[in-house]
């Protein structure tokens, strides 16, 4: 009969060792499953720190990628914000521009019409003399006050200013009378035994005629009124220099 294989038992010995001369050596005995099983638990906590670090690297690498991710997007949504900025800066010269031309556009407009205003003012001051040519002149010193001038043949009684013929009626000295009302208190008076060139209604602008001096009709009565009264003419005259 084949004899029996006594199975051996392996102990392990963990000697620790000092340095110093008098220091002893130790030794400590471990037996075998206690032995594997603290390999085994050594190998499962070194797994577990291995696994834990890899399982970190690749949440930090997903994170690093969502945060590159969201930095390029942030980045993209810079850039498309500062096109807009510079859209709605271009805009908003491009109307400043518009606002600015309008602007002054309406000054000068405005302008434009101040000074159409002006003018219409002026145009509607009975300043300017009442006939084409030259003339003598006398002034009448009784009564309302009168000019009265005489020209030679051939000159035009015109409106002293803008305005409207309000009256046109036979005169028994001077045969016939024009009436214009220049709108801003003035009128003007215009007395001729010449043919009368305009009719009661008319518009008439500073010149237009309102007689034609002839051989038979050379005086001209011109008077004026200012606010229901009557003025001396001359002294409109002589604001017109």
């Amino acid at each position: 009969m084949e004899s029996k294989k006594h199975k051996r038992k392996i102990n392990h010995v963990v000697i620790v060792a000092s340095d110093a001369v008098d220091a002893k050596v130790r030794q400590f005995r471990i037996k075998p499953w206690l032995f594997q099983t603290m390999v085994i638990v050594l190998c499962i906590l070194l797994g577990v720190f291995i696994g834990y670090f890899i399982y970190e690297e690749r949440i930090w690498t997903g994170t690093w990628r969502t945060v590159d991710q969201q930095n390029t997007e942030l980045t993209d949504q810079i850039s498309r914000l500062e096109e807009e900025k510079k859209a709605l800066q271009a805009q908003l010269e491009s109307q400043n521009e518009k606002i600015q031309i309008l602007s002054d556009t309406v000054n000068q407009k405005t302008q434009s019409e101040s000074e159409l205003t002006a003018e219409l003012e002026r145009q509607s001051l009975p300043s300017e003399f009442p006939l084409t040519g030259s003339a003598s002149m006398d002034e009448v010193t009784e009564g309302d006050p009168m000019c009265i001038f005489t020209a030679s043949a051939g000159t035009m009684v015109v409106a002293a200013a803008s305005g409207t013929v309000t009256a046109v009626n036979d005169d028994g000295e001077y045969g016939h009378n024009v009436w214009v009302d220049h709108g801003n208190g003035y009128v003007t008076i215009y007395r001729n035994q010449g043919d009368v060139m305009v009719n009661q209604g008319d518009t008439v602008v500073q010149g237009s005629t309102l007689f034609l001096i002839g051989e038979e009709n050379t005086t001209l009565g011109y008077q004026m009124m200012k606010d229901g009264a009557y003025i001396n003419p001359m002294d409109m005259l002589a604001i017109s220099g």
